[in-house]
């Protein structure tokens, strides 16, 4: 099978999982983009056709929220809050340690497609900030040490 075929089957799945119903576009978004990391072009066509919804809405649905990504993501998302509290911590000193670590800058994935590097406004924790959200997991009071011991983990594959 190739790889679009896979996408169109994948997307499929998930459409049907979500019986096709309309309303539930956002939710099958998401599903697709935590299956494939990111929403390839083809499954917003397959999820228009296979929902009966314009590819054109599709789009504006996956463009209008800034949790959908229409390009290939890490295997592992780094966030690095950049918020008030965490900035007035030192979230810039971070990002730039997180920057030459991993060789990339915000928006960016890196070569093998281990990491993503993005910044947000806030991730509510500001009492523990320089706050870093890498997946799920939140890690407070970041400091270079802590990047690099994060980092050389997930390298590993540890978590």
């Amino acid at each position: 099978m190739s790889k679009v075929s896979d996408i169109k089957l994948k997307t499929k799945q998930i459409v049907k999982k979500h019986k096709g119903d309309k309303s539930a576009l956002i939710a099958v978004l998401q599903d697709i983009q935590e299956a494939l990391n990111y929403l390839p072009k083809e499954a917003l066509i397959a999820v228009g056709d296979a929902m009966g919804i314009p590819a054109s809405r599709v789009y504006e649905v996956a463009t209008f929220y800034n949790a959908f990504s229409l390009n290939p993501r890490g295997e592992h998302i780094v966030k690095i809050c950049v918020g008030t509290a965490c900035h007035v911590r030192g979230a810039s000193a971070i990002l730039d340690k997180f920057e030459r670590t991993l060789f990339i800058k915000p928006g960016e994935t890196n070569q093998d497609r281990k990491f993503s590097l993005e910044l947000v406004n806030c991730v509510g924790a500001c009492a523990l900030g320089p706050v870093v959200v890498i997946d799920t997991e939140y890690h407070g009071q970041m400091t270079m040490a802590k990047v690099d011991k994060i980092i050389g983990k997930l390298k590993e594959g540890a978590q």
